[in-house]
């Protein structure tokens, strides 16, 4: 018993006791710490899984909305396209008729002219021969012949006219 007596088995036995005693609320303490940063960390990496969906959705959403305008865009060209063509069509057409009023236009013109200038030529004609008629009457014929003859023209020409 000798160990009893011995002042530096109390010393460690107050030592021990003291450990053991303060071992519980240390522990708790460094174990309710760690619990609490555990904690904390679990949280954060928790909010970034949720915000790595949230930027995984909006990214998703903006690919989308891309993906949309490119197909609205594609449509107005396509209708752009469409149109244009259509305008074409539809100038050409109208190039050809415009080009088909004035030939006939100019058709008809000619027509006219050509019928002026017959008609100048008839009456022309009709002048040489009344003028060369009047002069082969007048130096063959006596003049109560000629106008006898003149008066059967008069009354035929209404008939010669129409």
């Amino acid at each position: 018993m000798e160990e009893f007596s011995n002042p530096e088995f109390w010393v460690a036995l107050a030592i021990l006791l003291v450990i053991a005693l303060a071992f519980k609320p240390v522990a708790k303490a460094i174990t309710g710490g760690l619990d609490e940063r555990s904690g904390k960390i679990r949280q954060q990496i928790e909010e970034a899984r949720k915000l790595r969906e949230d930027a995984q959705a909006l990214l998703a959403e903006y690919q989308r909305k891309q993906r949309d305008a490119m197909a609205e865009a594609e449509k107005i060209i396509a209708q752009a396209r469409t149109e244009a063509a259509r305008m074409k069509i539809d100038a050409e057409k109208d190039l050809e008729h415009a080009i088909e009023r004035r030939k006939q236009q100019a058709l008809e013109r000619i027509a006219q002219t050509e019928a002026q200038a017959i008609a100048q030529v008839r009456n022309t004609a009709v002048d040489v021969a009344l003028a060369a008629a009047q002069a082969l009457i007048q130096s063959s014929l006596d003049p109560a012949k000629q106008q006898a003859l003149a008066d059967k023209a008069i009354s035929e020409l209404p008939a010669r006219l129409n």
